[in-house]
């Protein structure tokens, strides 16, 4: 998406050659009409999708803008909570965060998501990919169909895609950046 990697070229900042700084347009402060016209990259490439799955809070924004231009289908966020919460109504699933450098459990209401969703993931980057492969896991334990996976910046040179466990999941990425250098970000 060329107004999105624009933006990121423009006014992304980055650190250590690893972390990209969006977060005054993608996950801190955003800019809502960037945040539709992703919604409908994703609607666009994604049509069959009956709900969206995305975990707190990053990932909300774009399941919004995205479930707008699908009829306004429902949207389930995994919760993150402490690991010692275990239910036997929630799916659960691990998962590690790169930035925040802290491991959390994952959670969703087993009367959220069913075998007969066909389920949409969206996230707002894929870095190493434990967040997806936490989404995707507590989807196939409801025995819903993924139908693909969106994300809004792939860090690729981080591997995240190739550490994704379910090999047939389509992932959809706006813009992949394949390496950094002197902090000015790559894309493909």
């Amino acid at each position: 998406m060329e107004r999105l990697i624009n933006r990121i070229r423009k006014e992304a900042y980055v650190i250590d050659n690893r972390i990209v700084k969006v977060d005054h347009f993608i996950n801190h402060m955003l800019d809502t009409e960037l945040v539709f016209e992703i919604g409908k990259e994703f609607s666009d490439k994604f049509p069959n999708a009956t709900k969206i799955l995305t975990i707190e809070t990053s990932g909300i924004a774009f399941a919004v803008g995205t479930a707008f231009h699908l009829d306004n289908i429902p949207i389930v966020f995994a919760k993150k909570c402490p690991s010692l919460i275990t239910d036997d109504n929630v799916y659960s699933s691990q998962i590690y965060s790169f930035t925040k450098q802290i491991e959390s459990t994952v959670t969703v209401s087993k009367g959220f998501l069913t075998s007969k969703d066909k389920v949409l993931i969206i996230d707002d980057f894929l870095a190493m990919g434990s967040a997806l492969n936490g989404l995707i896991s507590i989807a196939e334990q409801s025995g819903a169909e993924i139908i693909g996976v969106g994300v809004v910046i792939e860090k690729g040179f981080q591997g995240g895609r190739k550490n994704i466990k379910n090999k047939e999941v389509v992932i959809y990425s706006l813009a992949n950046i394949i390496d950094i250098k002197n902090n000015i970000p790559i894309f493909k």
